[in-house]
């Protein structure tokens, strides 16, 4: 099987070293088609010259190949039989041109709440759309989405054997929208230091919460990557999820990430259906659901209290559930069934 993982224009490189979301997503596809023993080929300019060396690096984008082109020619005569893609591509009328030239299978993962596709974007099987969780499958339910666990990986970020770790972390972007001054209260009900790791995007949202997010229990780590970014998980006793109630998680990376370091997960939800009840179990983590209409303060103490049943779990358990729960390998071929 041949397949092509497509970049698009965007501020982080192919693979990226820290943050980001769709970009780690497309090359966890990348090394689980190759592990899966499928040919790879990135599509695209924006993938990492480095990769040169190991890697069959093509840096044309569908959308910018113009009809009969040399071009156009070149990537029919290729012979892919799966592109892989972002998931505003399959409703881009200047890449679906060039796809409908090559005659394969495409697939893509949601990682928006909003974005809005035309009708004709997914067939359910020659163009297929992933959902992480029920309420995404339900938001897109127009569009055929398919049930499945997104992988997210970084360069460099091959975990090590998990350990009993010490603090709590909280890691993502940090903004109203993931809410860590929740995380940072909950640690502080327990006594308990929490590392804040990842970047600043609403420095308004910091001033707003400065008092707790500046308190003595919270370390500031700001962004990581690589080895140093799977060790901050990796340490912790528990990797504390939260994020702002009228917020919808779409693609969820931490909950593979944590799990695949062998941390356990504390996850504060406003609602069943989410991706912390798609991806966590007994085994891996502690979900307590909160009432939108309840303060931050009584939202803080059940999350608390879930940092507690999430501390009593096996981190060697954690490990091995979420290596198998999120093997790049196995969401490849999760992905390509339809292509075989």
């Amino acid at each position: 099987m041949l397949v092509g993982v497509c970049d698009f224009p965007g501020s982080y490189a192919f693979p990226p070293a820290g943050y980001g979301g769709i970009e780690r997503w497309l090359w966890a596809v990348a090394v689980g088609a190759r592990a899966a023993g499928a040919d790879v080929h990135l599509l695209g300019p924006g993938w990492l010259r480095d990769l040169e060396q190991d890697w069959v690096r093509k840096p044309v984008r569908l959308e910018d190949v113009t009809a009969g082109s040399l071009a156009e020619r070149e990537l029919r005569s290729t012979g892919y039989d799966l592109l892989v893609v972002g998931h505003e591509y399959p409703s881009l009328p200047a890449w679906t041109h060039t796809w409908g030239e090559l005659d394969c299978d495409v697939a893509t993962f949601q990682h928006s709440p909003v974005f809005q596709h035309t009708d004709s974007a997914f067939d359910g099987k020659q163009s297929r759309l992933y959902c992480y969780s029920p309420e995404m499958a339900e938001r897109y339910a127009g569009h055929r989405p398919i049930p499945e666990l997104a992988v997210h990986l970084g360069l460099n970020e091959d975990e090590p054997p998990s350990v009993v770790g010490r603090d709590l972390v909280w890691l993502g972007r940090i903004d109203a929208e993931k809410a860590p001054h929740l995380a940072a209260r909950a640690a502080q009900l327990l006594g308990r230091r929490i590392r804040i790791v990842g970047p600043v995007f609403d420095a308004e949202y910091v001033r707003r919460h400065a008092k707790l997010l500046n308190a003595d229990h919270v370390e500031w780590v700001g962004e990581l990557g690589g080895p140093a970014k799977t060790a901050a998980i990796r340490d912790a006793s528990v990797f504390v999820y939260t994020y702002a109630r009228t917020y919808v998680e779409a693609g969820a990376a931490v909950f593979g990430e944590s799990l695949r370091a062998g941390t356990p997960m504390a996850a504060l939800t406003w609602r069943t259906g989410t991706c912390a009840e798609a991806a966590l179990c007994d085994a891996t983590g502690a979900i307590t659901v909160a009432d939108p209409e309840t303060d931050d303060e009584a939202a803080a103490h059940q999350l608390a209290h879930a940092i507690e049943q999430a501390e009593r779990l096996d981190h060697r358990q954690v490990q091995e559930t979420g290596l198998h729960r999120f093997d790049p390998a196995r969401h490849f071929t999760a992905m390509a069934a339809r292509s075989c």
